[in-house]
């Protein structure tokens, strides 16, 4: 059986460097950064996660200020409350949740949030500063697979890693950061024809589809590590974008529940506190 490569014990050590590091930040700064959340609409998903994202940052003493705005909102009325938050400096970092209302203009949360508050690495200005290798603050999901693969000794260099998903805020980045970390990556995506025969060629395989028990076994190679990003709730249950039967052919393999998930907020923490410190001269983003 493959080995599990739960999330907590990742969370638990880069929130516990986080509280040594607010402590100095509060020595300089006199006070702690605050987390701004922007929920727009009633999404049962994005007010769940709003509710982790609070007891994260309880657990580290980092305030976090909601901002809730009606499904109606119109665009003009995000953008006064975005800017507010972008003009405050109280608030160090800021992250809009998704899914927005559909009336709302498709990538209008990249366009909002201040690149020096974009502490979930959604802005142009973040991505491109990843894509040219640049110190930027990466999206907190993908980042928090790479602090999972550091953690357990997961050897990046050299590996072929495989990343099933496209999108600017997991598939794409996580690519991004394998290759930084030397390995060699291919992209898959709905249109990639015989996805099993890509996959199984795998050492690192990334699962971002969003599409439940879309890996199934006889795609996996042998003794590969497999994250998994996935999360989708059938029949009431939360799972992930790979068969829980990959367990059985893959070295190692993260959860769903209790894999990905429990280390995103806490780069989120991180991130936050590299804003805060870039905003206070004291270091640099990314």
């Amino acid at each position: 059986m493959a080995i599990a490569l739960e999330g907590r014990p990742v969370a638990r050590a880069i929130l516990e460097r986080a509280r040594e590091e607010l402590a100095e930040y509060v020595t300089q700064a006199g006070r702690p950064p605050e987390l701004a959340t922007v929920l727009a609409g009633d999404d049962a998903s994005a007010a769940a996660y709003v509710r982790a994202i609070h007891r994260t940052f309880d657990r580290v003493g980092i305030p976090v200020r909601d901002v809730t705005l009606p499904g109606d909102v119109a665009e003009s009325e995000l953008r006064d409350a975005v800017e507010r938050l972008n003009a405050d400096p109280a608030v160090s970092g800021i992250i809009i949740l998704q899914p927005l209302p559909r009336h709302l203009p498709a990538g209008i949360a990249s366009e909002l949030v201040d690149p020096a508050k974009d502490v979930d690495g959604v802005t142009p200005y973040s991505a491109g500063r990843l894509a040219v290798g640049l110190p930027a603050l990466p999206p907190s999901t993908p980042a928090g697979g790479m602090a999972i693969l550091e953690h357990y000794g997961i050897e990046i260099a050299g590996s072929h890693a495989v990343v099933i998903g496209r999108s600017p805020v997991v598939g794409l980045p996580m690519a991004l950061m394998l290759i930084a970390a030397d390995a060699t990556v291919t992209v898959c995506h709905s249109r990639t024809p015989d996805l099993p025969a890509m996959t199984r060629q795998a050492d690192i395989l990334v699962a971002a589809a969003g599409r439940p028990g879309l890996v199934r076994p006889e795609m996996v190679k042998p003794g590969a590590t497999v994250i998994d990003f996935g999360v989708s709730f059938v029949d009431g249950r939360m799972v992930g974008d790979v068969e829980p039967a990959v367990g059985e052919v893959a070295g190692a393999l993260t959860p769903v529940p209790g894999g990905t998930g429990a280390v995103t907020n806490a780069i989120l923490v991180q991130n936050t506190l590299r804003a805060a410190w870039a905003a206070l001269g004291g270091r640099r983003a990314g």
